[in-house]
């Protein structure tokens, strides 16, 4: 009785490994696939026009969808917001298969090896928990990167709001001549009001996805300046160098 068991759970742990890592090959295929067809649907649809709550439609994912067991971990934890901020091609469903899979891989360590039966729960909950523990570091290591990157995508767009250019029109400009994560993040948010999505709802979304206060700080500044009126150039150019200047500060202590 006990080997068959020993079987099961080997078929299991093996089972769940690997459909995890196809999960997260085939997630950055199925997320161009995505793309095309949402590009597809903007030029057979209205020209782009329309409400923002269908222009939201088109760039959902086809699976959005939560799970059960997605909403149970839900209770807990935002994971999904959390595998988005560390921009990771995989689903909830997808983490926790790989999260599972490690976690039986600790209590089969025990069952294979001379480590004594007891601390199995203690190696399933430890190894259990470093998918996490690497989500967590890439979240936070695209984060920093992010933050480094945006004073120069601010003076970006002042320049092109000098020169006559629109707030689109220079989102897209620091889209194009940033690279990751900034260049993607700020080029889907171009997109979504190409879409029909208000622009302040679009950096809203990016702000959820990259929770940076200088980040918020630039949001607001627009949404302000589009109600109030004011210098955006001017205000770009002020976030931008208190960044730098924060910088300056933690690269001395």
């Amino acid at each position: 009785m006990p080997t068959i068991l020993v079987i099961v759970a080997v078929g299991i742990a093996v089972a769940a490994l690997v459909a995890g890592v196809a999960f997260m090959f085939r997630g950055e295929e199925n997320s161009g696939v995505e793309d095309r067809l949402a590009a597809l649907t903007t030029k057979g649809g209205t020209g782009g026009k329309g409400r923002s709550g269908e222009a939201t439609m088109l760039v959902r994912p086809l699976d959005d969808g939560p799970s059960k067991v997605e909403q149970f971990v839900s209770r807990f934890l935002n994971l999904r917001r959390f595998i988005d901020q560390a921009d990771v091609p995989i689903t909830v469903n997808q983490f926790l298969l790989i999260t599972g899979g490690a976690a039986v891989g600790g209590v089969l360590i025990c069952v294979f090896t001379f480590i004594p039966m007891i601390l199995a729960p203690l190696l399933a909950i430890v190894l259990g928990m470093l998918p996490m523990l690497w989500l967590f570091l890439k979240r936070r290591k695209r984060l920093m990167a992010f933050g480094k990157q945006l004073p120069e995508a601010l003076e970006l767009i002042s320049r092109a709001l000098r020169a006559g250019h629109s707030l689109a029109a220079g989102i897209s400009l620091a889209a194009n001549e940033m690279a990751a994560p900034l260049g993607k993040e700020f080029g889907r948010c171009y997109e979504e009001q190409n879409l029909g999505i208000p622009l302040e709802e679009a950096l809203e979304g990016m702000t959820e996805r990259v929770p940076n206060l200088d980040l918020r700080f630039f949001a607001t500044a627009v949404i302000l300046q589009r109600t109030t009126g004011g210098d955006l150039a001017e205000i770009l150019d002020k976030i931008g160098h208190l960044i730098r200047e924060r910088f300056k500060i933690w690269g001395q202590i």
